[in-house]
C-alpha cells in the first residue's frame, strides 16, 4: 500500500553519527590515517597556542575541515560551513556531535595565519610521508619532476603599470570599471597586478593567453605516484628547472646515494643536466632534438631504465589532473605565495591519502 507523505518532525534520533556512515565508506580508511598523523602533530599545534585563555577550536578539527573542502570541491569555506552544519558524513569526519554548532566561516581567516606560521602543511605533508613509507609505499631511487600553472586569484585588469601617479582619476565603476589595454605592451618587469602582486602574467605554452598565476612544482616518486616533495614558485620561464634542482638535491640529501629522475624534454638545457650531475642525479630527461642537439646523450639513453623511467613519468600529470579537477588548484581562492604555497602542499597530502587508501583498497 501506499505510504503516507507526513512530516511528524521527530525530536529525537537514536542512531548516532558513527553508525549512520557505512563501514566500508572510503573516508574511514582515510579518518584512521588523518587521525594518526595529527596525533603525532599534536606537540607541533601546542606549541602555536597560548597556555591560557579562551580554548580556540582544536586544530585537529580544523584540518579535517579543510581535507574535506578539497575532496569534495567545496568551493568557499562559507559552503564548507554550510555543508558541515547538515551533511553527518561530513559531521563525523571533523568530530562534531549531531547537536555541536558549527563555526563561523571567518574561523579560518584568523587561524590561517597562525597554521601559516606553525609551518603545518608541510609537517603534515611530511607524516603522511612517512606514514607511506612504514607501508612500503615509496621508492627511494626513482622520481619524476614537473611544473604547472596555477592561476592566480587576480583578474586582467588588475595588472596594471607600477609606476601609475596616484592622483588618477577615480573609476568609472569601482567593482569593474572599464580599462582600455589596446595598444599597450604589458609585461612584468613595467606592470604588476594591484590584488596579488607576488603573481606574474606568464603561460608555458606559445599561443595560449598569458595569465597572471604561480608555477605548482612537485616531485613523484616512480612507484606508485605518490608526491614526496612541493615547491611554489612565482612564474618565470626557469622557475620550473631551478625548483626541480632544489627539490632534487633535498631528495639525494636524504636518500644518501645516486637516485634518476624523469621529466619532459622542457628540462634537457645544459645548465639543468649538469646541475643534476652534480648533485649525483642522474638525469632521465626526455630528449629535445627540435631544434639543437640533445644535453642527454647515449651514456644515459642506451639503459633500459631510461626508457622505464620515460613511461613512468607521464604518472605526475595523473597528480596534477587531480588537484586542479578535484583539489581546488585549477584557479587558487587565496592571495600571495605563502597561502597560495601552504594550500598547495596541503593538496598534494590529501592527494596523497586518496592515492594510499586506493592502493590499500586494491590490496584487499
Amino acid at each position: 500500500m501506499r505510504g503516507e507523505d507526513e512530516d511528524t518532525g521527530k525530536m529525537f534520533s537514536y542512531i548516532s553519527a558513527e553508525r549512520r556512515i557505512p563501514a566500508d565508506h572510503p573516508l574511514r580508511a582515510m579518518r584512521q590515517m588523518v587521525d594518526a598523523v595529527l596525533k603525532e602533530l599534536s606537540t607541533r599545534f601546542d606549541g602555536l597556542y597560548a597556555k591560557v585563555g579562551r580554548p580556540s577550536i582544536a586544530p585537529e578539527k580544523l584540518l579535517r575541515a579543510l581535507l574535506l573542502q578539497i575532496l569534495y570541491s567545496v568551493r568557499s569555506e562559507r559552503l564548507l560551513m554550510e555543508q558541515l552544519d547538515y551533511n553527518l558524513l561530513f559531521r563525523w569526519f571533523v568530530g562534531l556531535e549531531m547537536d555541536d554548532p558549527v563555526w563561523d566561516a571567518t574561523v579560518f581567516t584568523k587561524n590561517r595565519e597562525r597554521l601559516l606560521g606553525g609551518d603545518v602543511a608541510g609537517a603534515f605533508f611530511e607524516k603522511v610521508n612517512e606514514e607511506a613509507k612504514r607501508r612500503g609505499l615509496l621508492s627511494d631511487e626513482h622520481f619524476t619532476v614537473d611544473g604547472t600553472q596555477i592561476e592566480a586569484w587576480a583578474g586582467q585588469k588588475s595588472f596594471q603599470r607600477k609606476d601609475t601617479p596616484g592622483n588618477k582619476p577615480p573609476p568609472d565603476d569601482r567593482g569593474n570599471p572599464t580599462i582600455d589595454f589596446r595598444g599597450e605592451k604589458r609585461s612584468n618587469d613595467t606592470h604588476q597586478s594591484t590584488t596579488d602582486p607576488e603573481a606574474k602574467l606568464f603561460t608555458k605554452l606559445k599561443g595560449n593567453a598569458a595569465k597572471l598565476c604561480y608555477i605548482g612544482n612537485v616531485l613523484t616518486e616512480n612507484r606508485n605516484g605518490l608526491v614526496v616533495d612541493t615547491l611554489l614558485t612565482q612564474a618565470t620561464g626557469y622557475s620550473e628547472r631551478s625548483s626541480a634542482v632544489t627539490m632534487l638535491a633535498r631528495a639525494a640529501h636524504r636518500r644518501g646515494k645516486r637516485i634518476t629522475v624523469g621529466a619532459d624534454r622542457g628540462y634537457d638545457t645544459q645548465d639543468f643536466v649538469l646541475s643534476l650531475r652534480q648533485l649525483e642525479v642522474t638525469p632521465h630527461v626526455a630528449q629535445n632534438t627540435t631544434k639543437r642537439s640533445s644535453r642527454i646523450d647515449a651514456r644515459t639513453t642506451h639503459h633500459q631504465g631510461y626508457a622505464l623511467s620515460q613511461r613512468k613519468r607521464k604518472r605526475i600529470e595523473e597528480v596534477f589532473g587531480w588537484l586542479k579537477t578535484v583539489g581546488l588548484m585549477r584557479k587558487v581562492r587565496h592571495r600571495g605565495s605563502r597561502k597560495v604555497g601552504w594550500m598547495f602542499t596541503f593538496a598534494a597530502a590529501v592527494y596523497n591519502l586518496v592515492r594510499m587508501r586506493n592502493l590499500a583498497a586494491a590490496v584487499t
